[in-house]
């Protein structure tokens, strides 16, 4: 196990809570970063459909980086596994299965977190190297959905829950075998304050001690 993969199993463990910020300028990042830290995140994304997402990465691992893991989202391409590592990130965050991406991020001792809907493809991401898995649209579908995908695939699977999560729905899908979650605009918005954010982070944070 990699230095990275030991300190991700730690970060999850603190707070199986991915913030994805989508839109995120590089202005924004260094504020935002600390509000989401400060307030007890550990694992942080930048979609690289973002404006300036690279730039956006390294402030953000200069800012945050010893105390939270930072790296992409929308990741679909080797040539992008390599430069989010260049600008120091360490997670690899994807909508889709490509087995490619997904090897490619592992052979660098980074996490691999890739997007998957069906039994197939969750299992094709596993042999490829995934870290965890991420239930994308989880809004496309019920927790019933996740909960029968949980009765097949390796007990020891990481398993978020991605798209269309609230506080308010947390013990529901928590119930059905989530592990953590990933929380896009529901957290951020491109131009919310780094205070709001603050805020909806307190409130996903409160719920899931709720079900300690």
């Amino acid at each position: 196990m990699t230095e990275t993969h030991t300190r991700f199993d730690a970060a999850f463990a603190a707070a199986p809570l991915v913030a994805i910020l989508r839109g995120l300028t590089p202005a924004e990042a260094p504020a935002v970063g600390d509000a989401l830290v400060d307030a007890g995140f550990t694992l942080i994304e930048v979609p690289l459909n973002s404006p300036d997402p690279f730039d956006s990465i390294k402030l953000l691992v200069e800012r945050v980086g010893d105390r939270a893991l930072i790296g992409a989202g929308t990741v679909l391409t080797v040539e992008d596994v390599a430069r989010v590592q260049d600008v120091g990130g360490t997670l690899i965050v994807s909508p889709n299965t490509n087995t490619d991406v997904i090897a490619a991020t592992a052979a660098r001792g980074m996490i691999s977190m890739p997007g998957y809907f069906t039994p197939s493809e969750g299992f094709a991401a596993l042999a490829a190297g995934a870290t965890a898995l991420k239930l994308f649209p989880a809004d496309g579908t019920t927790p019933a959905y996740l909960k029968a995908q949980r009765a097949v695939l390796p007990k020891t699977t990481r398993m978020l829950a991605v798209g269309g999560i609230v506080p308010e729905n947390v013990a529901e899908w928590r119930a059905a075998g989530a592990d953590g979650f990933g929380l896009g605009s529901n957290l951020y918005r491109p131009g919310t304050s780094a205070d709001a954010v603050a805020a909806e982070a307190r409130r996903y944070l409160s719920a899931l001690k709720d079900l300690a």
